[in-house]
Formats: structure tokens, sequence, C-alpha cells
């Protein structure tokens, strides 16, 4: 035999016995957080208001066999100023339940052990390790909350907290029907009737948590596949907010208006959204600060609605304000004129082009409020909306890297994209993030 092959056998058996076997303690995340979504004005969403990040928790066991099993090419750039392209190699994708369910373990605390002889018993075990940890989950199941109290008596315990439909706190102990938890700042009994945990818990885990991938360059090009040489298909810009629909090596598929298309993970944030207890002087102050804001929008319509119009075609904010009709229908009518003008990346003018957050901005600036422009900014404005069946007229509708005016009916206004402009679109066109109410 010849000394190269013994040096090879050697080599082999030596990476066989290095890596049969191992032991990982998830650590502190660098670039891929928790976020927290609290609850606006007592209600609970799809993932999407005033957002918490929650910082040094533990990697993810999924990032770790990313790591071992190699990476694929990653983009070296992929903002609107690069001219540099690459090979495009197919990556190999992970699921993004995943994702979603390692970093709700991992908020709550979980820590991922792995002993296993070999590969197949490694993915074996892994597999029994995760269901076992969401079994440790308390996930409440109702319309719209459950009390958290101090003792688990409801005659005697006093009311600390809410723990809103769908909200995720990690078991402690049962007692008489009641559930001790902790989740976010709160830590107290939830009736158990109103809440699933052990094997309940494992299915449901999967569907409170949203993927989000949030832009960190100025203008980053979203494209048909995963690699600098595909068509692009919209341009998104820095801090914008993006439902990830799957994870690949060094890059994520996300949903734009223009449809589902591909980012590189170099210029985005990768996070996952679920909603946890609100302590009760947490919704207190919430409470205050959002009547506060609409108090102020109120009164900044009152004395800034526009009198005039930019163009002789059109009608002046002011025309649509009457002593019968709400500000929010006002903002409706006045938005829906522009309906057929065209849409423009990074504009704000409603007559020459705007984009989706521009064209919010820009109307209602018309009665006096100043909104952000961005559509992942818009998401923590004014209060929260009870879903689309409660919407009104103006309320502010907001999907992944877009955003609508509602304006009845079940329809909204919005700055499409640059082949259909400024149009009117069934609200549930796509997946609804959040609905804000300004006044």
């Amino acid at each position: 035999m010849s000394k190269a092959r013994m040096q090879l056998i050697a080599m082999a058996i030596t990476a066989a016995v290095t890596f049969s076997g191992y032991s990982v303690d998830a650590i502190a995340a660098s670039n891929k957080k928790v976020t927290t979504v609290m609850p606006q004005a007592g209600i609970t969403y799809a993932m999407g208001n005033n957002q918490v990040s929650v910082s040094n928790l533990q990697q993810s066991v999924d990032e770790d066999n990313e790591n071992n099993t190699g990476a694929g090419n990653k983009a070296s750039s992929d903002i609107v100023e690069s001219s540099d392209a690459i090979k495009d190699v197919t990556p190999s994708a992970s699921t993004v339940t995943d994702k979603v369910l390692s970093d709700i373990q991992n908020a709550t605390g979980a820590i991922i052990k792995n002993t296993a002889k070999n590969a197949e018993a490694a993915s074996e075990d892994a597999s029994r390790s995760e269901e076992e940890r969401f079994k440790s989950l308390v996930i409440a199941k109702v319309y719209d909350y459950v009390n958290v109290r101090d003792l688990p008596s409801e005659q005697d315990g006093k009311i600390i907290g809410k723990l809103y439909d769908k909200s995720v706190g990690t078991f402690i102990e049962e007692t008489d029907g009641w559930y001790k938890i902790k989740s976010g700042s709160v830590e107290g009994y939830v009736k158990a009737e109103y809440c699933v945990t052990g094997d309940d818990a494992v299915e449901l885990a999967k569907e409170v948590g949203t993927r989000i991938a949030t832009v960190t360059t100025t203008t980053l090009k979203v494209r048909s596949g995963p690699g600098l040489d595909e068509t692009v298909l919209g341009l998104v810009p820095i801090e914008d907010e993006l439902v990830v629909v799957e994870e690949l090596d060094g890059w994520v598929k996300v949903n734009i208006e223009e449809g589902d298309g591909y980012v590189s993970t170099d210029y985005v944030t990768l996070s996952t959204e679920f909603v946890e207890a609100e302590s009760k002087e947490e919704e207190e102050a919430r409470l205050a600060k959002e009547k506060a804001a609409r108090e102020a929008a109120q009164k900044a319509a009152k004395s800034g609605t526009s009198k005039s119009s930019s163009s002789s075609n059109y009608n002046s904010a002011q025309t649509y304000t009457t002593q019968s009709s709400s500000i929010g229908s006002a903002v409706a009518q006045f938005a829906l004129q522009f309906v057929g003008n065209p849409y423009v990346y990074g504009g704000t003018s409603l007559t020459n082009g705007a984009d989706c957050s521009g064209f919010v901005m820009s109307v209602y600036n018309n009665f006096g409020v100043s909104l952000p422009h961005s559509s992942g900014a818009d998401r923590s404005v004014g209060a929260a909306v009870d879903g689309l069946a409660n919407a009104q007229p103006g309320d502010i509708v907001c999907y992944s890297g877009h955003v609508a005016i509602y304006i009845g009916n079940g329809q909204i206004v919005h700055a499409s994209t640059a082949k259909t402009g400024i149009k009117v679109s069934d609200a549930s066109y796509r997946s609804i993030l959040a609905v804000r109410r300004i006044f």
C-alpha cells in the first residue's frame, strides 16, 4: 500500500473519530436576532407592530450545521451601484420554519445538546430534541388574550399582564389547572384551558413567528434568482422589512410587490418576529402613547390640512374634509384622485410619481401629518387595528415591503409598481402584516 494511500486512510479515520459526536450549547447570535412584537391597543396581529429587539440570544443549531456542511458562493455586492457579477451556484435550501422555531427556542432559553455517534443518529436525535424543547413552550390559543396573574387563582390572583393570542411563553410548572410561565417581562400564572403546551404546542409553534429580512444597504436589488446575473425584479430601500419565504446559502427568497425574488444575505439582517406577553405597566404606557399620537394627528389635521392643490387638475385636501365625514375618509378620497399617476422608486410626488411609502407619506402630509418614507417604519406609526375586518377608510395597510391606504369595501389605493403605477386593489391580494390608524 502506498504511503499516500495510507495517509488518506489515516485522515479518514481521524475525521470519523473527530466528528462522530458533538455537544452544542447555543451561543449569542451576532447578526440574527429575534424580535418580539408587542401588541397594540390590546390586540395581536400577524407579527408587526412596535418592535423590541432581543439581543444576546443563543445561536441556533441550524447555523452550526450550515457551517459544518459548507457555504456556497456569496454575492460580493448587490446594491444598485455595483457592477460586479458572479457565476451562480445554486445553494442548498433550509426551511424558514426551522429558523423560526430555532429563534423562538433561543429567545425562550432553549439549549441544544447533541451527542450522536454518527450523522444519521445526529439528525434523528436533533429532530427529537427539537420536538421536546417545543413541548416546554406555552402558547395562548384564545380570541384575544388571557390574563396573567401573580397567583394561580381568579379570586386571589392579581392581574399583572396579558398573554395575547398565539403569544409565546416558557413553561415553568403546573398548579391546579394553571401554568406558571415566563414571557417577556412577565412571570405569572395563566389558566391552562386557554393555552396549549406539550404535544399540542409543537405544531402551533410553527405558526407564531414570521421571518423578516431588514435591508441594511441604501438600495437593494431583488432578483429573479439567487445570483447577481439574474434579472432585477424590483428595488428595495434601506430599512425596508421583507417577509422571508425561503432561506438559501447566502441568499433569501423574499416577497415584494413585484412577486417573490431573491436578495443577498450580505445586505439584510434576518430576524424572527413573534408576540410575547405584555405587562400591565407596558400596556398602560403603550395606550397612553397611542392616545397622545392620535390627539397630535387630529390637532395637526385641523391646522395643517392643505387648502391648496399642487395642480389645478386636483382638489385640495381640505375639499374632502367636512363636518359629516371622518378625517380618515377624507384621506382616502383625497388619495383616490391620484389613481393612474406613475410609480417612481424613491419618489414622493403625487402627480409626477411616488413609490408606495412616498405616496402614503405625501397623502398624509396634505393633512398635516408627517410619516416616514419607509413601509417597514409605517408598521409602527399610529395605533394598531384588529385586522382588515375592523379597518376604516384612511387606515394604513402594511405588507411585506409595501404599504397602502385603505379606502373601504375591502379595497386599497397604492403606488404599486413601475408597470402599474398608482391604482386600486383588493386589500387581501397579499398577506397583511399590520393595519395602522393615524386619526
